[in-house]
């Protein structure tokens, strides 16, 4: 189990480390394209990947704090920090579609000219190409160690993916058509897209802070799976769950033969926890027992199988 976890760890801060790398780069290139000539659509990717590229950076450190086992102030682990960190990118993108939807109403308005759209073109094109390599990267990762921080960063730069292409086809039509209002009109469209993706991190970020429930779909699974049990006890309820950064904490009441052997109780509680472990390997489960109040055939003191 410290090797998968260490394992998971090192694939994890190796991805983060590679989104910072790409991200950097292509800030570099986009803002030097645009300013060379003279697009709002193309700065505005690059102000774009500079939000990514901050997204990357706390999705790194994220990333690696999370990983922490519990200590004497955080007896829970250090799980939410990743959630935390999503909610923050969710923001900062906000923040960065706000101001690119003012400036592109601002040249809309005032009017604008795109002086050669060769640079702004090869730009986009590579910089949709090395986020899609990167994002599905990421995605893999965030999906195999269920990290909220990378799958975040992925989602960042997927939508890189589509608002860069956007800009590339932006410049392509003003080449063609020589219509130069084409290029805040992208811009606008790209911050739109940006805004909805913020609006889906953070619902998808915030609902662990305020421990919300396993999706429903897990919650039955988690039944299932105590179900598997079911002949070796009376009944459970009470049954809790939430979640934080990729840990799953599931906590329940069982209901047991009154007057069942402690040990048996205790082994079936074990077995319960070990099948929950092996589908949600960083699942914690506190299970409370209570003995049935009343008898029947169950029970040992009217001949019942336990004990």
């Amino acid at each position: 189990m410290c090797f998968r976890g260490c394992t998971n760890m090192n694939e994890k801060m190796q991805v983060a480390r590679l989104s910072i790398l790409s991200n950097t780069s292509l800030v570099v290139f986009k803002l030097a394209a645009g300013l060379a000539i003279g697009s709002v659509s193309v700065i505005s990717e690059a102000i774009h990947s500079g939000l990514d590229l901050v997204a990357a950076v706390i999705a790194y450190f994220s990333v690696r704090h999370s990983g922490k086992p519990p200590d004497e102030t955080h007896r829970y682990g250090h799980g939410k920090i990743e959630n935390i960190s999503g909610t923050i990118e969710a923001m900062l993108i906000t923040v960065a579609a706000i101001w690119i939807i003012v400036e592109a109403a601002h040249k809309l308005t005032a009017g604008s000219e795109v002086e050669t759209v060769g640079p702004g073109v090869a730009v986009m094109g590579i910089s949709a190409l090395v986020n899609l390599f990167v994002s599905r990267k990421l995605m893999r990762v965030a999906r195999a160690t269920d990290s909220i921080a990378l799958e975040a960063d992925a989602l960042h730069l997927t939508t890189d993916v589509f608002t860069s292409l956007g800009v590339f086809l932006g410049l392509i039509g003003i080449g063609l058509t020589g219509l130069h209002w084409l290029d805040p009109v992208v811009a606008i469209a790209v911050a739109l897209f940006i805004l909805k993706a913020a609006y889906d991190l953070t619902r998808q970020a915030v609902l662990p802070l305020i421990d919300s429930t396993l999706p429903p779909d897990e919650e039955e699974e988690i039944i299932g799976i105590i179900q598997q049990f079911a002949n070796e006890y009376v009944e459970f309820h009470k049954l809790r769950t939430r979640k934080a950064g990729g840990e799953r904490h599931i906590d329940l009441h069982l209901v047991v033969p009154k007057g069942r052997c402690l040990e048996e109780v205790h082994e079936l509680c074990d077995h319960i926890e070990r099948a929950i472990i092996e589908r949600y390997p960083l699942a914690h489960t506190l299970i409370h027992i209570e003995p049935c109040p009343q008898g029947c055939e169950l029970c040992p003191q009217n001949g019942g199988p336990f004990c």
